[in-house]
C-alpha cells in the first residue's frame, strides 16, 4: 500500500509538471536551461515628477525585504545556495534564478534560470528554502492576483540543475521556513483585496493545508520574519485605510513555537488571530501618533531567542530629501519592554539592510547606508554598523563599496550564513534602467562580484573589494 500511494505522489508531481507546461505556456514554460551569466533584474515603482523620478526604483534582483530567505547556507556540501530575480536576456523580463557558491573551491556555476514569470515586477522574485534531505525548494512569487505562483523542488538532493513544478498556485511576498520533523511553516501575503498575512503548513512541501489569515488590519501589512530554535516570529506594519502603503506605519510582532498551532505576543500571551484592530496586543509601537512611516528591514534574535526588529522610519513615501530624516532604528525585547533606539541616517525610505547578533553579543548592520551616485534614491554605497550596546549607540565599522557607477540595494542576510558569503546583494542606475550585477561580501569585508558572462561552466567571482 505505501509502495503504491508512493508511486501515486510521484505520478501526480511529475503530471503537474508536464500539465503546466503543456496547458500554459505563456506562465510557465519548464526549467529553461542555464544562463550564461549573473544579471540581475532592473524595476521601477510609481513615477514622481521630479529629479528622483520614481518612488523606488534600480536594480532590484534581491528585492524585496518581505522575501525572505533569499540564501541559505548548507554545512553538509559546505555551499550557500541562493536566488534572486534574473533580467533574462532582455535585462528587463523578471527569471527566477538559481545558484550556489562552493565554498571549498571558491566557485560559482551557471546559474539555473528556472521561468519566466511574464513581467518586469521585482515582486515576483523567488525565495528559497532547504529540507532535511537537501532538496532545493523555489518559491517563486506573485504580485496580487493577476498571475500564479509557483512551487518548484530540485530533483536531487543539493542540487541547483534540474527541478520539477510541484503547484501552481498564488502567493504574494513569500517566506517559507523548514523544520526538521515537522515540515514547512509558509508565512505569506494573500489579496483579499489588501495586504493580509496568512501562513499554511505542509509535511513534505506536496500537500499543504488550507492558508489561515494572521492579520488584516485595514488595507493590510508588510511583514519579516525569522526563526529562532523552534519558533519563527513575525514583524509587522499596518497600511491605513487613507493612504494604503504609502502611509505604512506602528510596529507589531508576533510569535509562534508550535507550527502555527497557537500565536503569542512577546509576553506570552494567546492572540486571537487574524488581528483585525489597530490598537492589539501585539503591538510594539504606535508610530501612527508620531506621524512617522515604517518600513521594515530584518527581524533577529539575540543568545535568549529576545527578538530585535530592524526597521527605518520616515516621514513620507516619496524620494528626495523633504522626507527626511530616514532613521535606522531597533525595538529590542529586554524581557521586560521593547527598548527603541536609532541613530544612523540614510537618504531613501527603500535604503534596505540586514541585522546580525553576533556570537559576542555585537549587533552588526550591513545596508546601503553612505550616499551612492543617486542620491535620495534607494541604496547607496554599502557600509558596515556596530554596536556594542544592544543599539544604543553605532559605530561604522567599514564602508565595502566607494565610488559606485550604480546605487547597491537590498542587501540581504543567508540563512545559517557562513563567513565567507556573509551578504548578498544588488546594484543597479536608480533613475534609469541599467544593467544589474550581484554580489557578496563575507564578514570580513571583502566584496565580490558574480560573473555577468561566463565562459567556461565553473567560474571564480570577481574581487572588488579586498577587505581587512
Amino acid at each position: 500500500m505505501k509502495r503504491l500511494l508512493g508511486a501515486i505522489v510521484a505520478l501526480v508531481i511529475v503530471s503537474v509538471s508536464h500539465a503546466a507546461k503543456s496547458d500554459a505556456p505563456s506562465t510557465f514554460t519548464g526549467v529553461l536551461g542555464k544562463a550564461d551569466g549573473y544579471r540581475g533584474i532592473w524595476y521601477y515603482n510609481q513615477p514622481q515628477k521630479d529629479e528622483y523620478v520614481y518612488k523606488y526604483s534600480g536594480g532590484l534582483g534581491t528585492y524585496c525585504a518581505d522575501h525572505i530567505p533569499l540564501a541559505i547556507y548548507a554545512k553538509e556540501v559546505n555551499k550557500t545556495f541562493f536566488v534572486y530575480g534574473g533580467g533574462g536576456k532582455d535585462g528587463r523580463s523578471l527569471h527566477a534564478m538559481v545558484s550556489c557558491y562552493d565554498h571549498t573551491t571558491g566557485l560559482v556555476p551557471r546559474p539555473t534560470d528556472l521561468l519566466d514569470k511574464k513581467t518586469e515586477d521585482a515582486h515576483d522574485n523567488p525565495v528559497l528554502s532547504l529540507d532535511s534531505k537537501g532538496y532545493v525548494w523555489v518559491f517563486a512569487a506573485a504580485h496580487g492576483t493577476a498571475r500564479p505562483a509557483y512551487i518548484l523542488r530540485s530533483r536531487a538532493p543539493y542540487s541547483v540543475d534540474e527541478f520539477d513544478l510541484i503547484q501552481k498556485t498564488n502567493f504574494s511576498y513569500p517566506q517559507p521556513w523548514y523544520f526538521e520533523g515537522r515540515g514547512f511553516l509558509f508565512l505569506h501575503t494573500r489579496y483579499d483585496p489588501g495586504h493580509s498575512l496568512y501562513w499554511a503548513t505542509s509535511p513534505d512541501g506536496l500537500t499543504w493545508s488550507a492558508p489561515r489569515k494572521l492579520a488584516g488590519v485595514e488595507q493590510g501589512h508588510y511583514q519579516v520574519s525569522w526563526p529562532w530554535k523552534d519558533k519563527v516570529g513575525t514583524a509587522f506594519n499596518y497600511h491605513p485605510k487613507v493612504g494604503g502603503l504609502n502611509a505604512r506605519t506602528n510596529l507589531y510582532y508576533l510569535e509562534t513555537g508550535d507550527f502555527g498551532a497557537t500565536w503569542r505576543n512577546i509576553q506570552g500571551e494567546p492572540v486571537e488571530v487574524p488581528l483585525r484592530t489597530i490598537t492589539n496586543n501585539a503591538l510594539v509601537h504606535d508610530y501612527a501618533a508620531e506621524k512617522l512611516l515604517v518600513y521594515i528591514c530584518d527581524i533577529n534574535y539575540d543568545a535568549d531567542g529576545r527578538p530585535v526588529i530592524l526597521y527605518v522610519t520616515s516621514r513620507g513615501f516619496e524620494a528626495g530629501p523633504r522626507n527626511g530624516p530616514r532613521i535606522w532604528t531597533t525595538a529590542r525585547w529586554t524581557g521586560a519592554k521593547w527598548e527603541i533606539a536609532g541613530s544612523i541616517e540614510s537618504d531613501s525610505n527603500y535604503d534596505m539592510g540586514s541585522l546580525y547578533v553576533e556570537p559576542d553579543g555585537a549587533w552588526r548592520i550591513i545596508a546601503p547606508t553612505e550616499t551612492g551616485p543617486q542620491a535620495f534614491n534607494p541604496g547607496g554605497e554599502v557600509a558596515v554598523w556596530v554596536s556594542r550596546d544592544s543599539g544604543k549607540t553605532w559605530t561604522k565599522e567599514k564602508q565595502l563599496t566607494r565610488s559606485s557607477e550604480f546605487n547597491h540595494t537590498y542587501v540581504r542576510r543567508p540563512l545559517n550564513a557562513h563567513p565567507d558569503f556573509y551578504a548578498f546583494w544588488a546594484d543597479g542606475h536608480a533613475r534609469r534602467p541599467s544593467e544589474s550585477r550581484l554580489y557578496f561580501a563575507d564578514k570580513s569585508g571583502a566584496v565580490w562580484r558574480l560573473p555577468t558572462r561566463m565562459i567556461k561552466d565553473f567560474e571564480r567571482p570577481e574581487i572588488v573589494e579586498p577587505g581587512r
